[in-house]
This record gives structure tokens, sequence and C-alpha cells, in this order.
């Protein structure tokens, strides 16, 4: 049976915390009563769970290979954790107004500069400072229809906010169907030109929130390049090819592999925070980009998306201090998958352009599909 629920902030979360946290004095004390979490249940018993504020995503409830099912995207275990957390995290959030990086917080539009507000040194990351989506409470109207259960998501950045120019209009609509699949559609209007990339922020760990690190993961992308990106993850505006590199997951690689394999001229650091060239572009249906898989547990995301590029992230920031729904947020306790366009387009006229003018639409569509392994 599908079911739409929505349920105060503050009744439902002592549910998501696990009992490590169950001793917080009177479960949340310090709720926003404007906060809901929204709870998406489709008849195979699979649950998506997210906020008003940010379009949060704070839980995907998905089988492993004995049916048993785990939340596989980290979470903060308080609202308030949302409003008050590392804005370093962004855990399951819409971010923008432009995902990625900016370089110096600044870039050409229609003949002069626009200036934003850093938060990443001299950058702009997810937007910049200042308020984004992420840190807004949006208008949540519910549905259900033949292709599943969801619900329309809007939010209104006011011309200005974080910088950016026009008064800018976005709609989100998360869909989970029977079949296991959540899919999130992302479109925004203008009144006046801008650029835009959109995306959602969730960290996947397909053996559970709060089950080590995701090192063992093993993942596929369908890319033959990546961007190259020089100090501060800020792109150069050339491409390189992934064969003979750490970034070759055109075949299925564990994760940890080669995470720690350094290259002086594109990986100088561990980890990854990279953005890798999809293959066929933008495209006006989704097709099939990426593959992320936990061995142990069985469970298997497959990731579909109209987006250029995917931006890999392994959560190389966190480093056990603060505290998740499911313990601590240690660092690699999840990968992040962002679907989106390149980081720092609007200085790179050869990027595909994010500039959006009054009478476009920008539309981008992302499908993640939960499955299991066959033995």
């Amino acid at each position: 049976m599908r079911t739409l629920r929505v349920i105060p902030w503050a009744v439902v979360a002592p549910m998501v915390a696990s009992a490590a946290h169950a001793q917080v004095a009177g479960g949340i004390v310090d709720d926003d009563p404007a906060i809901r979490e929204y709870v998406l249940q489709n008849a195979n018993g699979t649950r998506v769970r997210f906020l008003n504020y940010g379009a949060t995503v704070t839980a995907v409830e998905v089988p492993d290979r004995e049916g048993s099912n785990a939340n596989v995207v980290l979470s903060y275990p308080r609202e308030s954790d949302y409003r008050r957390g590392s804005q370093g995290n962004w855990f399951g959030s819409i971010v923008g107004r432009y995902a990625g990086r900016i370089a110096d917080a600044r870039f050409p539009l229609g003949g002069r500069t626009v200036a934003l507000e850093p938060n990443n040194g001299p950058n702009a990351l997810h937007g910049g400072g200042g308020q984004g989506p992420d840190r807004a409470i949006w208008s949540v109207r519910e549905f259900s229809d033949q292709r599943g259960v969801g619900a329309v998501l809007r939010h209104v950045s006011p011309a200005g906010a974080q910088g950016f120019p026009g008064r800018l209009t976005i709609t989100v609509v998360y869909r989970l169907s029977d079949d296991d699949a959540l899919t999130t559609e992302i479109s925004a209007t203008t009144d006046a030109p801008t650029v835009v990339n959109l995306t959602n922020h969730a960290y996947f760990n397909l053996a559970g929130a709060g089950s080590g690190t995701i090192e063992d993961h093993v993942l596929r992308i369908a890319a033959d390049q990546m961007v190259v990106t020089r100090d501060g993850g800020i792109p150069t505006g050339a491409l390189a090819g992934v064969s003979g590199t750490p970034f070759d997951f055109r075949d299925p690689q564990a994760i940890g592999a080669r995470i720690d394999v350094t290259d002086r001229a594109i990986k100088p650091l561990s980890g990854y925070d990279h953005g890798w060239v999809l293959r066929g572009g933008v495209t006006e249906a989704p097709r099939g980009v990426a593959v992320l898989t936990d061995p142990v547990s069985g469970r298997m995301l497959t990731i579909e998306t109209t987006e250029p590029s995917i931006q890999v992230y392994t959560a190389e920031h966190m480093d056990g201090s603060e505290a998740g729904s499911a313990g601590p947020l240690i660092k690699r306790a999840g990968v992040a998958l962002e679907t989106q366009h390149f980081a720092d387009s609007p200085n790179h006229p050869a990027f595909p352009s994010t500039v959006l003018r009054p009478d476009e639409r920008f539309e981008s569509m992302t499908v993640w599909r939960f499955g299991v392994l066959e033995r």
C-alpha cells in the first residue's frame, strides 16, 4: 500500500534517531514548529523521508538481499542540526543556486561581473554564503498517481540571494515508485538572466548509515573523461582522459582501491572530490550513468540522469566530531554522487552553459533506482 504521511519533526525524529542518541532529554527539545518531515512509502514497504526545510531527504529505507530495510543516506538526528549544522555537509538537501564551486566567488554575466558571498576560502561552494535553497522552508503539495507517490516542493529565491541576479522560482518533485526508484525532477524559472545549477546532495552508504566507510563499495561510472582541477577544487577548463588514472571507473572498481593514490597533475590529494564527464552530455531523458553496490549487504543503486556530469565526493572532511543519526560522522562515512553541470561553468565558456534567461526553463531529472545484487 502506498502512503504519504506528514508528521511534525518533534514526533517523528525519535523514531529515526538511533539508540545511541536516545538519551537526548525529551527527544527533540529545539524543534521549529514550521518544519515537517514527510514520509513516502511504496507497496514494497520502501520508505523515503524528507523535510520541507531545504527539500532535504533525511532517509531512504531500502531492503538488502535478505529483505531487511536500512537507511542508506547520512542524516542528522535533530532538525536543529540541519539549521545549525556544518555548511559542508548539505545532507540530502537541494543545493544551489549553483552546485559546485565558482572561482573567487565571481563570474561574468551580460557584460558585468556578478559577485557572490564566498564560503570556501575565496570561492563560492554550492551557492556561497547566505541563505540558499538548502536553508529555506519550502511549500509542499503531496500527490499519488499511477506512477507512484510523491510531493511537489516549491521555493522562491529572491533576486540578490547569495549575490545571484534574478528572482528564481524552484520546483522539485520527489516521486517514489513501486519498483523502488526515487525520481527527483528539478525545474526553475527566472525574471532576469542568471546562472543555475541545482542538485540533491545526499551521501550514500548502502551498508546502512553508520556502518563504517564506503571504501569497499564498488562503483562504475560511464565516463571517459574527468574535469581537471587546480588548488581549491577549481576547474582549470581542461578535461583529461581517465584511462590509466585513479579516475577510471568504466569497469566496476572498489572506491577505496585507488582513493589514496595521488597524481601530481590531476589528483594531488587523497580522496575524491571531482567531476566526471558523463557520456552523452545533456540529454532530454535520463540515461544510466553510474552503479554503486555494496557486496556485503547486496544493495545496489543505479543512477540515471539528464545531466552532463557527476561529482563524486567521499566525505573527506568528516572526522568523527559531529554526530549523525546513526553515530559519529567519520571520514568516508558516505559518498555523494551529485548529478549536475560542471563546477565553475560561468567562468569557462567551453563548458556546457548554465545561463538561464527569463524566456527559458531549467529542467533536470535524476533517478535513484535501488535493487539487490543477484547471488
